[in-house]
């Protein structure tokens, strides 16, 4: 007789599915995947195939119908709290083998009754079901209770009417400076204490306001862990650095930042429209902006790490602490379904432009790189994380050939110029911005950066940027308050 073998995919997901040859004796080794299916996105135990082997060994002489009911019945006796289960005769080859599916629970954590919740909760992880160590089991409470970490009080931190002004001024300003048209900015009403209270910024407790975990990662975030490393590598390892950055303060800020490293190590042309000449860059550079945003904005706060930004000579990968969240799975975050772990921080990201929709990043990113010729991206959970990978055309090279340009999709003009600037050419376009900026504030020494990435038409971020750099180089000083103060240029622009 030859024996049959099969694959974990012809019943699923490789990673959300396990093959027991029977049910063991020690029914915890069991019982420890069905927890962990349950805490996590679901997933499947085929009983009658063998783990190592795939081999299908059926169920023996024992009544398919009868051991259905003694392994519910072991679930709903075992765990706590009640487990979601459907279980299922299948034949595969003349054996007949159970299929056990075990539903994403909504009333997480899920453990066993017998053993203390601290040591029998499992999650899975990588493909295996590992316990889930003391900060998952914090994020798994909350998802149970249906809470929104940033919306928690921010205890010791007390409800600044100042900051809270300067935040929504901010806020404002930002909103702004992403609309796309006259229409956008028309539309956008400038913040208030209730409309804060509504996002879940601030909070009331006893009749007072006080601020919320989400105030404080828009303001001013007190742990070192939340911000975002980036860095630039030579060749396709971790190994040599050509340029590193840690980006710190307002979430919202670090992402602009972050975004602007990638651009300035992003490979670019230009193509001529009219009077106007238009950077074009090799990577669907709005497309990664979106990912680094969904990477703040989905991340875990609860997590010690950081999120990171990392380009290589053939791909860049971006990486946010984290497990997806409320039993969402990787395929049905790359169908665009979304399910949100920050509410309050959503609801700001929103209200700033600065993401389009609801899931549309990941799908956005595919078209993209599709119609750019790129290879396919990769999303995938990576230990207790996500990981996201963008590959660039013959390892970074446009001039090989093969992949197109962001200036071959959907656009019309001439391309100038050799994709991919040179050091020289970079520092050639800062220092020309820069004189810009010295002209205008010469010009008017009260101009606001967002009077000068008004006229520019670049993000106040990008400006700020700048005017950092030039006060850093002595060729710029502030006289006074930043209301009502005023620029004094201290060299002449080159």
């Amino acid at each position: 007789m030859v024996d049959v073998i099969v694959q974990k995919k012809i019943f699923g997901e490789d990673k959300h599915v396990e093959f027991k040859a029977e049910i063991p004796k020690k029914h915890e080794k069991f019982l420890k995947d069905i927890i962990a299916f349950a805490n996590t996105s679901g997933g499947k135990t085929i009983v009658g195939v063998e783990d190592e082997t795939g081999k299908v060994v059926g169920l023996g002489d024992q009544n398919p119908f009868k051991l259905s009911d003694a392994i519910s019945n072991m679930i709903s006796d075992a765990c706590t709290p009640q487990i979601y289960t459907e279980i299922t005769a299948k034949t595969v080859d003349g054996e007949t083998v159970l299929e056990v599916e075990v539903f994403p629970g909504p009333n997480r954590p899920y453990y066993l009754k017998s053993i203390a919740k601290e040591q029998s909760t499992y999650v899975r992880i990588n493909g295996t079901s590992r316990p889930a160590g003391e900060i998952r089991l914090k994020e798994l409470e909350m998802e149970g209770m249906h809470m929104s970490y940033d919306t928690l009080w921010e205890i010791g931190r007390y409800y600044d009417t100042e900051a809270a002004r300067a935040l929504m001024d901010s806020m404002y300003q930002m909103a702004l400076s992403n609309s796309k048209s006259t229409e956008e900015r028309t539309a956008i009403h400038k913040l208030t204490v209730e409309k804060l209270e509504d996002f879940g910024i601030i909070r009331k407790e006893e009749g007072r306001y006080v601020p919320t975990r989400a105030f404080t990662l828009l303001t001013n975030p007190k742990e070192r862990y939340v911000k975002i490393q980036c860095a630039l590598f030579k060749g396709t390892d971790r190994v040599d650095f050509i340029d590193r950055k840690e980006f710190r303060g307002a979430i919202q800020e670090q992402i602009e930042e972050a975004h602007q490293f990638v651009l300035r190590h992003t490979n670019k042309g230009a193509v001529i429209d009219g009077l106007y000449r238009q950077d074009i860059y090799e990577l669907p550079t709005s497309a990664i902006r979106e990912i680094i945003t969904n990477a703040v904005l989905h991340r875990s706060y609860v997590d010690p790490a950081s999120i990171q930004v990392s380009i290589f000579d053939d791909r860049m990968e971006i990486d946010s602490p984290g497990m997806l969240y409320a039993g969402l799975s990787a395929a049905e975050a790359m169908s665009g379904k979304s399910k949100c772990r920050n509410k309050a921080i959503a609801e700001a990201f929103q209200y700033m432009k600065l993401m389009e929709g609801w899931g549309t990043g990941l799908p956005r990113l595919f078209k993209r790189c599709k119609e750019m010729g790129l290879p396919q991206p990769k999303f995938e959970e990576f230990g207790d994380g996500i990981k996201v990978t963008v590959y660039r055309s013959n390892g970074g090279n446009s001039e090989a050939g093969g992949a197109k340009s962001d200036a071959d999709v959907g656009k019309d003009g001439e391309i100038v110029g050799n994709v991919g600037e040179t050091v020289d050419e970079k520092m050639e376009i800062d220092g020309d911005i820069k004189n810009t900026i010295l002209c205008l504030i010469k010009a008017d020494n009260k101009i606001s950066a967002a009077g000068i990435a008004k006229t520019l038409s670049v993000a106040q971020r990008t400006v700020e940027r700048y005017i950092k750099d030039l006060r850093e180089e002595g060729a710029l000083i502030r006289h006074g308050p930043a209301r009502g103060g005023k620029w004094e240029v201290l060299k002449k622009e080159e």
